[in-house]
């Protein structure tokens, strides 16, 4: 019943419109395959390409399929955002119609959508064929953390929530949905939940310290200053900073707790009448395990995104002082160890959690020797 009301969100959420009143009217969208390119009005400096290249392409999908139209590619002289195209090329279009005629064409890159969706459904299969009914549940909790984000959290930034309280709620919805879809609606699902939100809580405060101590922005993370020229200039970069150190934690917090909370409660089930101390003593044994490698986890996912401004830093021979000192390396160590100590503290958090929840919760059962003992006295006597 419970993945039946997520998945009946997930359907709310897909077809709802929460996008902002000031967002663009979007033009019609298809695949289409590029017949051939001029490049007459393209620049060439060095390995850099500006200017405007004219396509001329054929619609594969879409109302208009079949018919050839123009459509303009522009390069800025950002690799990083260009993409050249060539003939034979399928790319993704977008264009009006007015009676008829096919009109603005603009190319919006190589077209990836069915490869991704060939990725999305194959990585679904494998978490159905190893993990079963619990794959299907975490697949489950995959689609509607995706659509919670999309659909509700951005956009009600864009109309000016509070991006950290707003975060804060959002994570204990995402987190309660997948540690009691995954975890179950038990004492175990239950330790999770509290022990990641706490986990999650003293991260936030953590993020909000030390980003005033840092003195750091939140035109740090790329495209920044794109959305206050877009029409948000009174969006507070730093909170919407200060939520994303947060939310990218809350995972690997999640994760350490299910850890935790899964072995106590394997441990509860050999041994029920274990004792509270005892109990505790056993889960943090896991959590130092644990800990050992995930906060490693954190430090390779977060410094792998940024491979290439290191590779630059070291080329240019720049000291490391400066490296360390530059506002986008210190939101990134801002962002790791902040998000460690949260992940740290959620092993303990969690084993005092659920050590509580087993031992008041629990019908007090007797030793097996113990009631034979008794059993026996009894006849003897």
């Amino acid at each position: 019943m419970f993945c039946l009301v997520i998945a009946g969100a997930c359907v709310c959420l897909s077809i709802a419109d929460t996008a902002p009143e000031s967002a663009p009217v979007n033009g019609i969208h298809a695949k289409a395959k590029v017949l051939s390119i001029d490049d007459s009005l393209i620049q060439t400096h060095s390995i850099i390409k500006t200017g405007r290249q004219t396509l001329k392409v054929r619609l594969l999908s879409g109302p208009h399929a079949g018919q050839a139209m123009d459509v303009g590619n522009n390069l800025t002289g950002k690799m990083e955002f260009d993409e050249y195209f060539e003939p034979g090329d399928s790319v993704l279009i977008e264009y009006d119609a007015r009676d008829g005629n096919l009109m603005h064409g603009t190319a919006r890159g190589h077209y990836r959508l069915a490869l991704q969706l060939v990725l999305i459904a194959a990585f679904g299969i494998l978490l159905l064929v190893v993990a079963g009914g619990t794959g299907f549940k975490a697949v489950l909790s995959f689609i509607f953390t995706s659509l919670v984000l999309w659909k509700l959290y951005f956009p009600l930034i864009l109309k000016g929530w509070a991006p950290i309280p707003l975060g804060m709620g959002f994570v204990a919805l995402i987190t309660g949905v997948i540690t009691f879809s995954v975890g179950g609606l038990n004492r175990r699902g239950v330790a999770v939940f509290a022990g990641s939100l706490l986990g999650a809580s003293l991260t936030c405060a953590l993020a909000v310290w030390f980003n005033s101590e840092f003195r750091l922005h939140g035109a740090v993370r790329p495209f920044a200053e794109s959305l206050l020229y877009s029409g948000y200039a009174d969006i507070n970069l730093s909170a919407v900073f200060v939520a994303s150190v947060f939310i990218a934690s809350s995972g690997a917090v999640m994760d350490l707790a299910m850890d935790i909370a899964a072995s106590m409660d394997e441990i509860h089930r050999s041994q029920p009448d274990i004792g509270y101390l005892a109990h505790i003593r056993s889960g943090l044994r896991v959590g130092r395990a644990v800990v050992g490698t995930m906060t490693t986890t954190l430090l390779l996912a977060y410094s792998s995104s940024h491979v290439m401004m290191f590779l630059v830093f070291q080329a240019k021979g720049f000291p490391l002082q400066n490296l360390l000192n530059a506002p986008f390396v210190a939101a990134e160590i801002l962002n790791i160890l902040v998000g460690s100590f949260g992940l740290v503290t959620t092993a303990p958090f969690t084993a005092i959690v659920a050590g509580i929840i087993y031992s008041r919760y629990s019908p007090k059962m007797q030793p097996k020797n113990t009631a034979e003992k008794s059993g026996c006295l009894k006849n003897m006597s």
